[in-house]
């Protein structure tokens, strides 16, 4: 996913002068192709992530559709009242770029887990969440981006998560993505992020036989309102997330059936259990300790 979305990034600001990336002091074996590419656009701020933000916001201001990257807690709850009140609430073109979303750095303990980052930037009315489950939904959601600079968090997974499309899908806010058609079509596995994997690899089993696979990787505060319709045509919608079920996406799509309560009985969250917080390993062993083993009694 890294890989993809540098390539994405040196493409895109080979063609727009306005594109610039902020680093946190890490990225190294990353971000050299852009670093190397455009060293008057590459800023490395050091460990100082409110400073970090707040530059950013800065330059975005100024016309500048910035790329701000570091591990996935980092540039998020460090730095949230800059977020909030320096670029989500001012609609700037900063990209927050969080890497190894979910427990993908667990073994580096848990300060460094980032299972709480949904709940928190789903609550910034202008941001726009893009969680792709790929590298063709990277390559996906930085086009979007590039043509759509917004407030915006790209979430991406470490684990070298492969390919489930054959080519860039097109996508849109809100929308869901249709990876696998499924025998039964009155049920499906919906996830967001770097859980699509995951959840391909659960339709081998007994359990979720004859289910389809979606993925969402764009969607905000402001795209509830298409989930309802979507969901209608299903009779059963599993959603699954390596977030805490509190205020994550799970969550989230339930909030969104509040003026359609008939749908609500048909969403079942899986998603991580709290006792992870606190917890040390590696991210298979946390996963499926979180509770996201392929099958749940």
């Amino acid at each position: 996913m890294r890989n993809a979305f540098v390539e994405e990034l040196v493409s895109y600001a080979s063609e727009n002068s306005k594109v610039a990336l902020v680093v946190g002091d890490l990225g190294y074996s990353v971000v050299e192709p852009f670093a190397d590419r455009f060293p008057e656009r590459f800023i490395n701020a050091g460990v100082a992530e409110q400073n970090m933000m707040g530059l950013a916001a800065g330059m975005a201001s100024e016309g500048y559709h910035v790329f701000v990257y570091s591990i996935a807690n980092f540039p998020t709850f460090r730095c949230a009242e800059q977020i909030r009140n320096d670029v989500d609430y001012h609609k700037l073109p900063v990209t927050v770029v969080s890497v190894g979303g979910g427990l993908a750095y667990g073994n580096m303990g848990y300060s460094h887990h980032a299972i709480q980052d949904y709940g928190l930037m789903r609550m910034f009315p202008n941001m726009l969440i893009a969680a792709p489950g790929d590298p063709m939904e990277v390559r996906a959601c930085m086009r979007y981006l590039s043509a759509n600079p917004q407030t915006s968090y790209l979430r991406l997974g470490k684990a070298g998560e492969h390919c489930l499309h054959p080519n860039v899908p097109n996508i849109e806010p809100g929308y869901w993505l249709n990876i696998k058609n499924g025998d039964d079509s009155c049920q499906t596995l919906l996830t967001t992020g770097a859980v699509l994997g995951m959840a391909e690899k659960w339709l081998s089993s007994s359990r979720y036989q004859g289910f389809a696979l979606h993925s969402m990787p764009l969607w905000s505060m402001a795209t509830k309102l298409k989930q309802a319709r979507q969901l209608a045509h299903w009779k059963s919608v599993i959603t699954i997330e390596d977030h805490l079920a509190d205020c994550g996406f799970g969550s989230w799509l339930r909030e969104s059936l509040e003026d359609s309560p008939q749908f609500m009985s048909r969403v079942i969250v899986r998603a991580l259990d709290s006792k992870v917080c606190g917890m040390v390993g590696t991210q298979s062993m946390l996963n499926e300790l979180g509770g996201l083993s392929m099958v749940k009694e």
